[in-house]
């Protein structure tokens, strides 16, 4: 079992697999790391070393009481980036994941950072504000909180088929394959989910998008039921000064598995022009 110690004494496990360039995957907000493999085989298996870990009250990390706000999970990822001492990286994020590669460029700045891919993102900014009128009413996103707390599995369980696009057309994911994704779940501290909340759906990242140099591949669902492609992904391409928007017809929000291939091919192609 590797694990990485934070700057507040957090114990982060990580995986590290094959050699060669760097590339490091954050991931979704009720998954873990686990949920790259499907990614991480095929890119080790073409020269690339692929490191993930798990976020902090995620899989078999610490589950401590503090600590998820943005910037003490950018300093996270510094962390890991630090202590294997990883250079020319290409950072890949799913929803979650993405503000925590932006911030970790706003805090950190690029040196260590050769390129960034953002999936399904959750950027610019979530919510409903007077100069952000598609974002989502706060009563909306209170009434989904309320859930958490009372019985998350049933939350998990009863947005798991809109996350993964089910009955879309050109979708494929086995039962097997959504049951082990909800399993996954199982291991998030519902603590961290409820502290993530706020900061994921609240926190205005257009000023940082704005700063970043370095170029940038955003990959989203043209079918994306929990951060729509107008709101997210779009914004989110047009903020960042270098970037490639590429929209999949009829993706969900959970392409890492519906278009594994197809995400697999994007990522592998992006890393090594």
């Amino acid at each position: 079992m590797l694990y990485i110690t934070t700057g507040d004494d957090v114990q982060l496990f990580y995986k590290d697999w094959g050699s060669g360039a760097p590339v490091v995957f954050t991931h979704s907000w009720s998954l873990s790391s686990a949920m790259w493999q499907y990614q991480m085989i095929p890119l080790a298996e073409q020269g690339l070393r692929c490191v993930a870990y798990d976020r902090r009250g995620h899989g078999r990390s610490d589950q401590p009481w503090d600590g998820y706000d943005f910037d003490t999970l950018a300093d996270d990822l510094a962390a890991v980036l630090e202590r294997l001492d990883l250079r020319g990286v290409t950072l890949v994020g799913h929803s979650t994941g993405t503000p925590e590669i932006v911030r970790y460029l706003a805090r950190q700045g690029s040196e260590r950072i050769a390129k960034i891919v953002l999936v399904s993102s959750a950027l610019p900014l979530m919510l409903k504000t007077p100069d952000n009128p598609d974002g989502f009413e706060a009563a909306e996103l209170e009434q989904m909180h309320a859930l958490w707390p009372i019985d998350f599995p049933r939350w998990v369980r009863e947005v798991s088929e809109p996350f993964f696009g089910v009955g879309l057309p050109g979708n494929e994911i086995s039962r097997d394959l959504l049951e082990w994704s909800v399993a996954d779940t199982h291991s998030v501290s519902v603590r961290a989910m409820m502290s993530l909340a706020h900061p994921v759906t609240e926190t205005d990242h257009r000023d940082d998008l704005r700063r970043i140099d370095v170029p940038a591949l955003v990959i989203h669902g043209e079918a994306d039921a929990f951060n729509p492609v107008g709101l997210c992904g779009r914004q989110t391409a047009a903020l960042i000064p270098d970037s490639r928007l590429k929209v999949y017809d009829n993706g969900p929000h959970g392409l890492h598995l519906t278009h594994r291939e197809q995400l697999t091919g994007d990522l592998l192609e992006f890393i090594k022009q």
